[in-house]
């Protein structure tokens, strides 16, 4: 099994990080890889969301929202290929500085993938870390222009 945990300082609210950070139908203006987010269903906490990849696959997960308890979870459905699981993470922390943003994913490859746990632990790993800038410009940006 593969982990990684990537995290980085928001100057601002909880509430804007908390909101900024799920909508989902922004994702792809804060993932460079995803050409498509789009919320499927909601019911409660509980989105179904369907993202495309600029490579050209799709797929449906299921994100839980806790914003009270100060965290999300997301899980791949379908296709869950390359996967054999993909499980997520997302903790908010009030930190000197603004809110705290850590991403926690727990994954395992399908042994027919193209690519290793530990291939996809490094990709994920740099793509993170370039996300979490994107997160961190779009909504401390955001951020100003509302206050």
């Amino acid at each position: 099994m593969a982990h990684t945990v990537n995290s980085v300082v928001i100057n601002a609210s909880y509430d804007k990080v908390f909101d900024l950070s799920n909508d989902i139908n922004r994702w792809n203006e804060y993932f460079d890889e995803y050409i498509g987010s789009e919320v499927t269903e909601t019911k409660g906490n509980r989105l179904v969301f369907k993202l495309s990849h600029k490579n050209g696959m799709s797929w449906t997960s299921y994100r839980l929202l806790f914003k009270e308890d100060k965290f999300a979870y997301a899980c791949r459905v379908e296709p869950m290929f390359p996967f054999q699981f993909m499980k997520i993470i997302w903790l908010y922390r009030e930190v000197e500085g603004g809110i705290e943003m850590t991403w926690i994913q727990d994954f395992k490859m399908d042994a027919k993938a193209k690519y290793t746990d530990s291939q996809v632990e490094e990709l994920i790993n740099k793509h993170s870390q370039d996300n979490l800038k994107r997160f961190k410009e779009i909504i401390e940006n955001e951020a100003k222009v509302n206050a």
